[in-house]
């Protein structure tokens, strides 16, 4: 017998851009009846469920959001209401997305649940910056993480043995990080790129290294509130040191222009 419960999609929607949600996603949400959507997704992401009851439900890192328990029952619930149900997370739901703990909850419950992914952050970021995060002879391995939890219940978060390492979520914790990294083996001046607001039209990098994130951590730099992603490793090599050539030829450039305007300004007072 079929049941007459909803059935809930659990969707990726992504960076940000809303062109890289997937057309699987933007089909479903076309259809949806109601969406229950994070704090980190870009609010163009909801034009593609104009008919869909809208229910933000927080889920933003170190911020004041919707306990999961509560988000487990508010779709448990849609489920006697609704046929077509979507919940909407940024990136891939099946990282660092919880969806474990709703799928859980769901199907405890006798409700169909659908995966649809998404583009990872770190995925669409090493795509910004044209950058592998593989490179054979280089970085065979690569570890998604996060300190979000391990930094407040633990001193010592367990470091994960791969060559290419992406933080999420790491901006208020970028100097302990890049400690704890160099404690933990890797050589002070191992690159480091990071990248916020991936995909958006205010997307920005920075390019730096172990010791420099250490002793000044992202100070001064960005907007407190994006997202940021960190990426550490040996894969970035090439991209921190061509960063670092072209800052230094700009510099030199203004430098020989604010020498010749003042040379001229010379010549004109004499």
């Amino acid at each position: 017998m079929k049941s007459l419960l909803g059935k809930v999609y659990l969707i990726g929607a992504g960076p940000g851009a809303q062109d890289l949600m997937t057309l699987r996603g933007a089909k479903i949400l076309e259809q949806a009846q109601i969406v229950f959507y994070d704090a980190l997704v870009n609010l163009q992401m909801l034009e593609l469920c104009p008919n869909a009851k809208l229910v933000p439900v927080g889920k933003r890192c170190g911020k004041l959001s919707t306990a999961q328990q509560f988000i487990n029952k508010q779709l448990m619930d849609a489920t006697k209401k609704y046929q077509r149900i979507v919940r909407l997370k940024g990136g891939d739901p099946m990282i660092f997305g919880r969806a474990d703990e709703e799928i859980s909850s769901l199907k405890r419950s006798g409700v169909e649940v659908e995966v649809v992914p998404g583009v990872t952050a770190a995925l669409a970021a090493a795509a910004s910056i044209q950058n592998s995060l593989t490179l054979r002879g280089v970085s065979r391995s690569v570890a998604f993480v996060t300190n979000a939890t391990a930094l407040q219940t633990q001193k010592s978060a367990t470091l994960p043995n791969a060559e290419t390492l992406v933080y999420y979520m790491g901006r208020k914790d970028c100097a302990t990080i890049a400690q704890q990294l160099i404690d933990g083996g890797r050589h002070q001046c191992t690159p480091v790129v990071v990248v916020e607001s991936i995909s958006l039209p205010q997307e920005s990098h920075l390019f730096t290294d172990l010791d420099s994130l250490r002793q000044h951590g992202l100070e001064g730099w960005g907007q407190e509130n994006a997202p940021t992603i960190l990426m550490v490793g040996e894969v970035f090599s090439r991209a921190v040191s061509q960063n670092r050539l072209e800052d230094r030829l700009c510099g030199e450039v203004n430098d020989r222009e604010q020498n010749l305007v003042a040379l001229s300004h010379g010549r004109r007072r004499a």
